[in-house]
């Protein structure tokens, strides 16, 4: 994508907490940068990154784990397991090729099936990642979405849902519980 082409963005209403991004990209290079890109404008202060995950998806559909860090939050929270909670949100943990290996990961896949509100969330970003690109999937703090939208400029599209308090509450909280189970 070049820098003069827009960038589509879905945008839902919440109470404004957090936001959930799943940015499509054609390559997995593209990705990764964009992924380095978020770890630099993370401060825990106006810019709170509590979740990341890079993933390609291959033509039959199936999703492969990039990259899953444990660059710790403030909160004590994995990026690579609150990302394999949004992860499992949105895809169904069938066609996760990879995310048994990631121990937490996928234990967070898992309890991702667990949650209240997944199945408004897989319906609304289920296609975000064509078959045949690769994606990002952030859960980040509001007050830093413009910094957020900046990072993924590269992306080919970004599929942004508000989610509330609540939801991400329950997201960290599964995050949480899959963190123990992994040990």
């Amino acid at each position: 994508m070049s820098d003069d082409q827009p960038t589509d963005v879905v945008a839902a209403l919440s109470d404004g907490a957090y936001t959930l991004f799943v940015a499509d990209f054609a390559d997995t290079g593209t990705a990764l940068s964009a992924y380095e890109a978020l770890k630099s404008i993370e401060d825990g202060r106006t810019i709170e990154i509590d979740g990341v995950i890079v993933v390609s998806r291959a033509e039959d559909g199936t999703l492969e784990i990039q990259k899953a860090t444990d660059h710790s939050t403030r909160h004590g929270l994995t990026w690579g397991v609150v990302g394999g909670v949004a992860l499992g949100l949105i895809f169904p943990p069938s066609i996760i090729g990879s995310a048994a290996v990631l121990g937490a990961v996928g234990a967070a896949t898992g309890k991702a099936r667990e949650l209240k509100h997944r199945k408004g969330l897989a319906e609304e970003l289920q296609d975000a990642i064509p078959p045949g690109h690769s994606g990002l999937l952030a859960l980040v703090s509001d007050p830093g979405a413009v910094e957020i939208r900046k990072a993924l400029a590269r992306a080919d599209a970004i599929v942004e849902k508000a989610i509330d308090k609540v939801e991400a509450d329950e997201i960290k909280a599964a995050a949480e519980a899959a963190k123990a189970e992994a040990g």
